[in-house]
């Protein structure tokens, strides 16, 4: 009795192809992404205005933003009230260019506002350089 063994064939991959797939994976990706833009992660709410009408100014500003619990945030960073001074200073020292707004919660206290207009001066931050935002009511009033 003959015995014969069948060699196989080694079985390929075709990497061609799948590199086109990947290719083609990729565009995807890229094309369906969406940029979100860096906002920060502290949850204030803001007060609303009716009369005053938005700022036409789309100035990328790091937020300073004061909760109702009391709390100081420069960016995502928590500061405390005594070192927000040096804070701001090293802030402008890393990007000269940097440009501020105060995001105060409408329940928060006016002598914390007043101890961060205090501490803006002391590193020298003009008031002027410092816009607080108020949000616009929706649907409503003067729009």
């Amino acid at each position: 009795m003959k015995f014969f063994s069948h060699r196989r064939a080694i079985p390929a991959v075709p990497i061609v192809s799948l590199i086109d797939i990947l290719a083609i994976l990729l565009i995807f990706f890229i094309a369906t992404t969406t940029f979100k833009k860096r906002q920060s992660l502290v949850n204030v709410n803001l007060p609303q205005s009716s009369e005053m009408a938005s700022s036409a100014e789309k100035v990328e500003r790091l937020a300073l933003s004061l909760t109702e619990d009391g709390q100081i945030y420069l960016g995502d960073q928590a500061v405390e009230p005594e070192s927000l001074a040096e804070a701001l200073r090293i802030a402008r020292r890393t990007d000269p260019a940097v440009k501020f707004e105060l995001k105060a919660d409408q329940v928060a206290q006016i002598g914390l506002l007043v101890k961060v207009w205090d501490a803006a001066k002391k590193a020298g931050v003009e008031i002027d350089d410092l816009p607080v935002r108020i949000l616009l009511q929706r649907g409503g009033g003067g729009q």
